[in-house]
């Protein structure tokens, strides 16, 4: 983000504004640490500050300090709509595609008159905002908010509610510092964060250790599911809405399960195919080690993007059909899945 941006987006913020700050559908700990990190910066200059979510988000984000004050566009359509319209300043975090917040919701943002202001680290950013701080090598959008911060002059507001969440959204999408993604200023960063009061044992546990009993069930039958393509690299999982019932399925419930898969030996490609009856998709995420990209190959065959080595998709066919145009496309990329 240039100098004379920074200027400008520091002197609309000079007055108290109606703000309102969106993260992505179906968020994860980036997209939630990122926009209450920023909530909770903007409620020290008075702006009347509200994060509209397109959608719920996993239990093990709701201990986030302000999570009590986030609203949900998909059950609080009309109060949402009303903010958004009112709202002089639009922040988008953690993704760079109005529809990345839902059909709906991304139709009222495209209408909304305030200055909208992008925050996010994904591939190919849509020209939408009329601020735009975009980087492709940060880690976060996490990250960036904290450099967002020390850019308008501030790093030394962040207090110990901004780190906790700050230090939410980059361990989450770093895989807990060890994504290539990961550099010496994230550390850095990380290391400040501690030094303003985030807990980092507290904030790990809160994240990673309160399983229930159904997810580690749930987690067997993926386990189970885990199919091998040794000729191409490739893991991939699956999981019916059968399953996901049979193990009483909650948000998030799923969350890093791909992981295994690319954990295994000689793997370096990656997939998880879950079908979603509501939505009538099949929600894919795709992981991947080395140069395979798999933002490319999501953008290409399954309607999605992301980052080099984690990106996501969905389909409209059937988990079998889905499946089965996964495995006939994935000899075109024999070439670079053997040479990565």
């Amino acid at each position: 983000m240039i100098k004379a941006h920074i200027s400008e987006i520091k002197s609309l913020l000079k007055t108290p504004k109606n703000v309102v700050i969106v993260p992505h559908k179906s968020p994860d700990g980036d997209a939630m640490g990122s926009t209450l990190g920023l909530y909770h910066y903007l409620k020290m200059y008075n702006h009347n500050a509200k994060v509209i979510a397109p959608n719920d988000y996993p239990e093990f984000l709701k201990w986030l300090p302000g999570d009590e004050k986030v609203l949900i566009f998909e059950t609080q359509a009309e109060e949402c709509t009303e903010l958004i319209e009112q709202a002089d300043l639009i922040f988008t975090l953690d993704f760079n595609a109005l529809h990345r917040a839902g059909n709906d919701y991304g139709k009222v943002l495209e209408l909304a008159t305030g200055t909208k202001i992008m925050i996010d680290h994904h591939q190919q950013p849509d020209d939408y905002a009329k601020y735009t701080y975009s980087d492709v090598s940060m880690s976060s959008t996490s990250e960036m908010v904290f450099n967002f911060i020390e850019m308008l002059g501030d790093g030394e507001k962040i207090d110990t509610t901004i780190a906790t969440c700050l230090y939410v959204g980059i361990m989450t999408d770093t895989g807990s510092f060890r994504f290539l993604s990961t550099t010496s200023r994230t550390h850095q960063v990380i290391a400040t964060l501690i030094d303003k009061g985030a807990n980092n044992s507290e904030i790990h546990n809160n994240v990673y250790d309160t399983n229930s009993y159904g997810r580690l069930q749930l987690l067997g039958k993926a386990l189970q599911n885990l199919q091998v393509i040794p000729e191409m690299r490739t893991a991939y999982i699956t999981l019916s809405q059968a399953e996901l019932d049979e193990f009483n399925f909650k948000k998030g419930d799923t969350e890093g399960f791909v992981n295994y898969a690319l954990s295994l030996k000689g793997i370096i490609f990656a997939g998880i195919f879950i079908e979603n009856t509501v939505e009538s998709i099949i929600k894919i995420s795709l992981r991947s080690k080395g140069a395979f990209s798999v933002n490319e190959f999501s953008r290409k065959h399954f309607n999605g993007g992301g980052h080099t080595n984690a990106a996501g998709g969905r389909s409209h066919t059937s988990l079998k059909s889905t499946i089965d145009n996964f495995i006939s496309i994935l000899p075109q990329y024999k070439e670079q899945l053997s040479q990565t």
